[in-house]
């Protein structure tokens, strides 16, 4: 069992990392001081770190974080370490990230999107395992012969600075293509930078990628570090980029033929040396036509095309992506062998992935069954919205009510499945 320590002088997001980081199997130690963090590392065998970057009350500044990444540096050169930041500290945040740190993540944090880094992390830091049945490259679980021209094709483009479109449905696993491009071009030891443009509102859209000068706009109160300028040296990779407003799109436009852009509120021109990845799910062709994304940029950024196909294009990589994610410690039938392959996967690799969480779930032993996946002769039985409401009741049930742990069991964010509750009435009191 992998062990990590958690530092923050927070008792709540300490016992709140303390129950996610259980659920999935990690040992983990908590400090809630400077002292405590470095006496555990000293005396301990930690496999990864994740540290706040503030644990005096009212300091902000990010100093204490500074020091103690560096204190842990010397202790234990090689552990992967984890910044928790705020957007006050994202400056000192990224030096920390072209200093060694192996990733930032802000508050409040993305519980899949930790456990994914932690994932990685982890397993770079610790001998190679043989997988049951893939083939595993940088995490990317491939048999199919579609994935392993796609990933050939990728090892190609990694090794140069040309900028890159990565095409596929919702769920492909476009982010993962991304990853594997970076990780595999001489820019791996510089910082990746993602940004999913669909999550973010389309006037913070600017800020967030070329910052923001204190004051430029309503609640602006401290400057603003853009992506660019935290990819400095390494790649960005633009998630979802046909959500990209026009305006935005032309001051990209000028950084990715310039290498230059100015904050939001500033006059002063800053200069970078950023590789940009992109992926959309949409028709960019349509939307030019649309007048809707700028022809020239489009051209700019699809230097190469990587067209991820859809799951069900790929039937080689469903047992093998199955096995990845229910474990070592449970087993298919052979009937849900001979299912999965068949089903139409709609929502791609996401679909399987919470599909294989919730038979997990429903699972009484070690034996995951047709019914714990909820799969017909060919397609998936609809799931009726008494047995919806069922499963959750029981999760929920299962583990007291703590929504994060619950979402996670069930492969949903927490915003889900307060939707979700709310939809079916589900209280604590309520029966099933």
């Amino acid at each position: 069992m992998k062990r990590i320590l958690v530092v923050d002088d927070n008792h709540d997001i300490l016992d709140a990392l303390d129950l996610l980081l259980s659920l999935h199997d990690y040992q983990v130690v908590t400090a809630s001081t400077v002292k405590d963090a470095v006496i555990a590392a000293t005396n301990q065998q930690i496999d990864l770190i994740i540290q706040d970057m503030n644990f005096s009350q009212g300091t902000t500044s990010g100093a204490e974080g500074k020091s103690l990444f560096y204190q842990f540096k010397d202790i234990t050169p090689d552990t992967p370490i984890i910044v928790i930041t705020a957007w006050s500290q994202l400056e000192t945040a990224i030096e920390l990230v072209k200093s060694g740190a192996a990733d930032y993540l802000p508050k409040p944090w993305n519980d899949t999107k930790l456990l994914q880094t932690i994932s990685e992390n982890v397993q770079q830091n610790t001998p190679a395992k043989s997988q049951k049945i893939s083939s595993v490259t940088n995490q990317l679980i491939i048999e199919s012969a579609p994935m392993k021209q796609l990933i050939a094709m990728a090892g190609k483009v990694a090794a140069s600075d040309i900028s890159v479109l990565i095409t596929g449905a919702n769920g492909s696993g476009k982010e993962r293509i991304a990853d594997y491009i970076h990780q595999n071009s001489p820019r791996s030891a510089q910082p990746f930078i993602k940004v999913n443009m669909g999550a973010l509102a389309s006037e913070l859209m600017e800020a967030e990628l070329f910052g923001a000068e204190k004051g430029a706009y309503t609640g602006a109160t401290s400057m603003r570090l853009g992506r660019f300028e935290a990819a400095d040296g390494g790649t960005l990779f633009l998630d979802e980029i046909g959500n990209l407003p026009l305006a935005g799109q032309m001051k990209l436009l000028r950084v990715l033929q310039t290498g230059q852009f100015e904050r939001v509120g500033s006059s002063e021109t800053i200069s970078v040396d950023v590789r940009v990845i992109s992926a959309t799910n949409s028709d960019l062709l349509q939307a030019i036509k649309d007048n809707l994304f700028r022809e020239d940029l489009y051209y700019r950024l699809n230097v190469v095309e990587l067209n991820l196909p859809p799951l069900n294009q790929r039937q080689d990589d469903i047992l093998p992506l199955t096995y990845h994610f229910i474990g070592d410690d449970y087993q298919l039938s052979e009937d849900v062998k001979q299912l999965l392959p068949k089903q139409p996967w709609h929502g791609n690799v996401r679909e399987l992935e919470n599909h294989c969480k919730r038979a997990v779930v429903l699972c009484s032993d070690n034996l995951l069954l047709s019914e714990h996946f909820m799969l017909a002769n060919q397609a998936f039985t609809p799931i009726k919205i008494d047995d919806d409401k069922t499963l959750l009741k029981s999760v929920l049930d299962k583990h007291q009510w703590v929504i994060a742990r619950a979402a996670n069991e069930l492969g949903m964010s927490r915003q889900a499945l307060y939707r979700r509750i709310e939809k079916h009435q589900i209280s604590q009191e309520s029966d099933s």
